[in-house]
């Protein structure tokens, strides 16, 4: 039964930084694809950073430059790392796996898994 427990998130002023966590069982976050999305209110949840198995890392425009995916093979979790907070990044932010690797890992309709979400509220 594959799990995704997130941690992390909170409140954080502009310019700030924060690390997400997503501690993953049943499944090894180093053979899968996995990603990070979020949603705000009234839009449609978009992908933020992915990792492929080979260790490949994509990222929105939106947050290059300022966001960091990384996993930790050992301890099975996935993070993402924000620096330079801005307000519009204010969402709940996902982890997700894709099983069979068919999609576009920042597209969120390919994901599998989905951990439950945690809030990250950015403040001006």
């Amino acid at each position: 039964q594959v799990q995704l427990v997130q941690s992390g998130g909170g409140l954080v002023q502009a310019g700030g930084s924060l690390r997400l966590s997503c501690a993953a069982s049943g499944l090894k976050v180093s053979k899968y694809v996995m990603g990070w999305f979020r949603q705000s209110p009234g839009k449609e949840r978009e992908g933020v950073s992915c990792i492929s198995s080979d260790g490949y890392t994509y990222y929105a425009d939106s947050v290059k430059g300022r966001f960091s995916i990384s996993r930790d093979n050992a301890k099975n979790t996935l993070y993402l790392q924000m620096n330079t907070l801005k307000p519009e990044d204010t969402a709940v932010y996902y982890c997700a796996t894709d099983q069979d690797g068919g999609s576009w890992c920042l597209d969120y309709r390919g994901m599998d898994y989905w951990g439950k979400g945690t809030l990250v509220t950015v403040s001006s």
